[in-house]
């Protein structure tokens, strides 16, 4: 019983000493709070006196009361008074110790104002550089915290030091950044008021007269209704030099008298604001000593007075808490015992799960990356087979069954296709490539591959490319030809006996030196309904029409969705049932300015092809086969003699290696999995003898996946199977043309 009332006794004692603390602690924090507002409004009616010494007492009780807070704002105010006293030396060192008093608390927001303030001081002084290396750490440190107005700050007092320093290209970059910031987040009016007058600079720099005079009508009329009047200065002196520079000498003398008019009022202001800064420079001298001498003395008299607290306070504390970690450690360690046991058992299920997971989601790219190779294979022979039949001129009449057969397996190629994609695009495995290509050569390359389905439903195909648009681009041309294929294929599908429009439109270039283009895939068919017009993107949604049968997954347009959002595009779409639907999407191009070599890769039909192999050398370019499949080796051997190419045939990358030591070859079809030696160990051993030798891949394997080994191995280009005949021979021609061109 005795026990428990003297722990009942130490609560009591705990609870009264907590509810003082915690009293003289507002107590404290009204005092700190009083004094800095009294330094802050001394500072704003240029009472620089005033704010020296609300600044030092600042300081002085923020000490006295441990608040670093407090006394970095202290020392930061005495940095901005002495700048503006222009005493340079002083103004350095109070801001200096406002960040080392922020380093010590640990705050970011604290350093990063304190980086900023260093970097305002830096730059009046005219010491530029170091003013930049101090807003670009301030920069850093805003952007890992996400504070937009501190960010905003900052990006301000960059563009006006680069502007002061002559580098008016990172002037522009930060007020554009500035200005990204201040479109979407509050920021202070009078940064946002800077942000107008410095584009104004900016662009008055370059003869940008019409930005320039935008910018600063939005100040002046900011100046004018606010009664602004440093701004208002500011901004029609700006406004006189631009009349004067463009010959406007009406508006240039109109623009003089009102810079005129506030420039009285900031003489007026400045008579006051110079009387208070020699009446502050007069009296600080003798002011810093008595300052000095007392903060010396009642530091003294304070470490006295705490030293004795402290012993008192420690004394008691120490015994309450002694005797209550001795109880707590006891309770603690029954509970501890419980806690860990039930996460092990926790961590241990985790593990299983994750274990799971990984597991499953290995089986299922292992899993799509064995359907993506055994089905392409087969479909090679089935596609391969029904090219060379309908080339044969003595199969005419069964010239439809063999389009028609060939036309389904191009149809379960693109669905083996969509499913593959729409799973890499989830699991973001997919990064757009920046590969050279040329506009007009892809479009009329993915129209002829609707030659058949257009016949097959009497349907027209009208293109129109915008001769502004530069042919020769930078960019992923697989997932651009995706998106057109399906936009192509679906407006195609739903439309019988109609018309398709694909419109290549330029709306701009943009400052970056990017062609903002539009794509518009347009049609005349049945048109989708309204309440299926955001459906129709979800995958495996289909629009159902009693009158019309149609094929396909549903996953087409989900497909055109992803990638254009992998582009920072999104689809548009119009449609009125019965009358069409268009399709559009904006893509920034970015233009080839690297010189284009003109190769037979250019070609756009068979025949030409044909001529340019028959100009290289014809049968006497000797290819090697290497393919462990007997079909498609007769396929490949048949479409290269097909086309005047002659050949020989390896089982697999061992007989490849011994066949390339005994004969000169112009190429090497080589393909990838195969027994004994596949084609990637087969390649490094042949470029250790033969470093000319064009090497391509001619695979059924997930190019994604494996274009980078593929490439690294040594091989100089890569055809996926199943092929386009006229792809196939572009890009044999092509590496046959190069390597004669380097030999030569």
């Amino acid at each position: 019983m005795r026990l428990v009332r003297f722990f009942f006794l130490c609560y009591l004692v705990l609870s009264g000493y907590k509810l003082n603390a915690q009293n003289f602690t507002v107590s404290q924090k009204d005092t700190l709070n009083t004094i800095l507002n009294q330094s802050n409004n001394a500072f704003k009616a240029s009472d620089y006196d005033d704010a020296i010494i609300y600044g030092s007492k600042l300081i002085e009780k923020g000490t006295d009361y441990k608040s670093n807070y407090y006394k970095f704002l202290g020392y930061d105010l005495l940095g901005k008074v002495y700048d503006v006293l222009e005493d340079n030396t002083k103004a350095r060192i109070n801001a200096q110790k406002a960040l080392e008093i922020a380093f010590k608390s640990k705050t970011d927001t604290l350093i990063s104002k304190g980086y900023l303030n260093l970097g305002i001081i830096y730059s009046n002084s005219n010491y530029h550089q170091k003013g930049i290396d101090f807003f670009q750490k301030s920069l850093e440190l805003s952007e890992q915290n996400n504070e937009q107005e501190q960010m905003h700050m900052a990006y301000i007092n960059l563009s006006q030091t680069y502007l002061k320093n002559k580098e008016y290209d990172n002037a522009y970059f930060s007020l554009l950044k500035a200005k990204a910031i201040s479109e979407i987040h509050k920021v202070n009016p009078n940064d946002k008021n800077a942000e107008h007058l410095l584009f104004a600079k900016y662009y008055l720099k370059n003869k940008n007269y019409n930005l320039a005079k935008k910018e600063l009508f939005t100040s002046a009329n900011i100046a004018d209704k606010d009664s602004l009047i440093d701004l208002g200065a500011q901004t029609y002196d700006l406004l006189a030099k631009l009349y004067s520079e463009k010959g406007d000498y009406t508006n240039a003398y109109v623009s003089l008298e009102k810079y005129n008019h506030y420039n009285k009022k900031i003489y007026a202001l400045k008579k006051v604001e110079e009387i208070e800064k020699a009446s502050a420079k007069f009296g600080l001298l003798e002011y810093q000593k008595d300052l000095n001498a007392a903060l010396k003395e009642k530091e003294y008299s304070a470490k006295l007075i705490r030293k004795s607290k402290e012993l008192t306070t420690i004394f008691v504390i120490a015994t309450v808490i002694l005797l209550l970690a001795l109880i707590g450690f006891f309770l603690l360690f029954k509970a501890r015992k419980k806690i860990i046991h039930k996460l092990q058992n926790t961590n241990l299920a985790l593990v299983k799960a994750k274990e799971k997971a990984e597991k499953l989601s290995k089986i299922k790219t292992q899993f799509f990356s064995t359907v993506s190779h055994e089905l392409r294979t087969p479909l090679y022979g089935v596609i391969g087979i029904s090219t060379i039949l309908q080339e044969d001129k003595s199969l005419v009449k069964h010239e439809k069954d063999l389009r028609s057969l060939k036309f389904s397996a191009d149809y379960l190629l693109a669905l083996v296709n969509d499913v593959l994609l729409i799973n890499k695009i989830d699991a973001e495995a997919i990064r757009l490539e920046k590969i050279d290509f040329a506009l007009n050569v892809l479009i009329h390359s993915i129209t002829r591959s609707f030659q058949y389905s257009l016949e097959q439903n009497n349907n027209k195909l009208h293109i129109k490319i915008d001769d502004n648009i530069p042919n020769n681009l930078v960019g992923d041309p697989v997932r651009f030809s995706q998106i057109l294929i399906n936009l192509i294929g679906n407006a195609i599908k739903f439309n019988e006996n109609g018309n398709i429009w694909l419109d290549v439109l330029l709306v701009e270039v943009t400052h970056e030196g990017k062609y903002k283009t539009r794509f518009v895939i347009k049609d005349d068919g049945i048109g989708i309904p309204e309440d299926k017009q955001e459906s129709i993107f979800e995958e495996f949604s289909q629009v159902e029409n009693e009158n019309y049968s149609y094929q396909g997954t549903g996953l087409g347009l989900p497909i055109v969705k992803k990638l254009l959002e992998l582009h920072d595009s999104k689809i548009e779409l119009k449609s009125d049932l019965g009358v069409g639907s268009e399709f559009s999407f904006y893509i920034n191009l970015e233009k080839n300015t690297a010189l284009v070599k003109n190769s037979p890769s250019k070609s756009n039909s068979i025949s030409d092809l044909d001529n340019a192999v028959l100009q290289l050398g014809g049968e006497h370019t000797h290819i090697l086969v290497v393919d462990d499949n007997k079909i498609n080796q007769k396929i490949t051997q048949k479409t290269l003699e097909k086309h005047h190419f002659t050949s020989d045939v390896a089982n697999d990358g061992q007989e490849a290696i011994d066949l390339v030591r005994e004969k000169d070859y112009s190429l090497v079809l080589m393909d990838i999995n195969m027994p004994n030696v596949n084609g990637i160990e087969a390649t490094i051993a042949i470029r250790e003898f033969n470093s000319k030798i064009p090497i391509v891949a001619l695979t059924a394997v997930e190019m994604e996946e494996m274009r980078v080994k593929i490439l690294d191995s040594g091989m100089n280009d890569i055809i996926a199977k199943p092929y386009d005949v006229s792809q196939f021979l572009s890009i044999i021609l092509k590496n046959i043309s190069e390597t004669k061109m380097t030999t030569s």
